[in-house]
């Protein structure tokens, strides 16, 4: 019997001079757990004096994670926060009732050829913190929990798994592993979380005996431990988490579970009401026209 409910393709999306591999939201599968969002960051390349740019815009209602496996980005918001994002540490910007934020490569190094590769989820908030004020935290590269095992390296990003718990701030149960498996070991996920699923990156793994196409999200059954085994070398993330009980809308950056919330950031965006971002004041990404409403 397979343990896998539904198996997300990737689909392309250009977010800035990169094109990503957008696994969430899906048209049969709007979340997992919290998870709203999936982007999957190259691996890009960019020659001398170019670099990753995605200018000035907002969100409203959701957290976002961005993970690095390569290169840097600087990350810049309203709050005030220049942060650049290395390998391995962990940028984590609660929107709540609003924020806007530029995520680019940095003079310095677009001074020479440069690279890009990484993953950068969204978080939808529950209901009760929507509305609160917007937060900033970086977590570096040495704070995250680290399991190693014979042939098996993992680092718990967010939330709880395997006995470890990141200091990352969440608000809802969640989970979010990043995996290094050699070929020929495997390991068990339990059901520890109603939705749960894994995006593989690189190499070959199956699950319960079933192969996974690299860049895909397979998602599993509820309730049953997963066996998972590396055929390859294989590096991939586990995520997942309990789903929120309301429905989520979802339009360009924004999340709420109020449609009419979300008109009302449609409206604050267009009028510059978000506020300024220092050092990256202009060239702020335009309201898009209006495109077909949609929930979980």
């Amino acid at each position: 019997m397979s343990l896998i409910e539904l198996t997300i393709p990737p689909r392309e999306a250009d977010i800035g001079d990169l094109l990503v591999r957008r696994l969430l939201p899906y048209m049969k599968r709007r979340t997992l757990g919290p998870f709203i969002f999936l982007d999957h960051m190259g691996p890009a390349h960019y020659d001398e004096g170019h670099g990753l740019d995605v200018r000035p815009h907002p969100h409203i209602g959701l957290a976002t994670l961005t993970y690095l496996f390569d290169g840097e980005i600087l990350h810049r918001d309203t709050l005030g926060s220049h942060q650049a994002i290395t390998p391995g540490a962990v940028n984590w910007m609660i929107a709540g009732s609003g924020i806007a934020h530029s995520e680019r490569t940095d003079h310095a190094e677009r001074v020479h050829a440069n690279d890009v590769h990484g993953l950068q989820f969204w978080i939808a908030l529950p209901k009760e913190f929507e509305e609160k004020g917007a937060e900033f935290a970086h977590y570096e590269a040495s704070t995250i929990p680290t399991i190693e095992s014979p042939g098996v390296r993992m680092k718990v990003i967010a939330g709880s798994a395997f006995g470890e718990e990141s200091p990352v701030k969440i608000h809802s149960p969640l989970f979010y592993v990043e995996v290094h498996m050699n070929a020929g070991r495997h390991f068990d996920l339990p059901p520890q979380y109603r939705e749960r699923g894994l995006y593989l990156i690189d190499g070959a793994i199956r699950v319960g005996g079933e192969d996974v196409t690299p860049h895909t999200l397979p998602v599993f059954l509820p309730d049953g431990t997963v066996r998972i085994e590396a055929v390859s070398d294989a590096h991939f993330v586990l995520l997942g988490g309990e789903p929120l009980p309301e429905k989520r809308f979802i339009w360009w950056n924004f999340v709420s579970s109020s449609q009419e919330r979300i008109e009302q950031a449609k409206e604050d965006w267009a009028n510059g009401r978000f506020g300024d971002i220092p050092g990256d004041k202009n060239d702020a990404l335009p309201l898009p026209p209006d495109r077909v409403k949609s929930g979980k």
